[in-house]
């Protein structure tokens, strides 16, 4: 049997986060109050950081994928260029 995938949005990631640095209470009680594996809040914890601003990683990350896009993007560009030359060589 499947288990349904749950989409949480960034600010309840955010108040987790929080949630788990703020208080008195243990991981295992904030994910057991939550209804949230355990693993997926440090996932959370690596992105934000107390304060729920996204860390240096996550900023990283993120400049990273868009840089790889742009790359790849770019290629695909070149070689249709490439191609077209070439077919006007012909």
């Amino acid at each position: 049997m499947s288990k349904i995938k749950v989409k949480y949005d960034d600010d309840f990631k955010k108040n987790a986060v929080r949630l788990s640095y703020a208080g008195p209470k243990s991981i295992p009680d904030i994910v057991a109050d939550l209804s949230v594996d355990p693993g997926r809040l440090y996932a959370w914890r690596k992105k934000y950081t107390a304060d729920g601003d996204k860390t240096r990683y996550t900023t990283l990350e993120e400049e990273n994928k868009a840089l790889r896009l742009q790359v790849t993007e770019l290629s695909m560009e070149r070689d249709m260029l490439k191609k077209q030359q070439l077919a006007s060589r012909i």
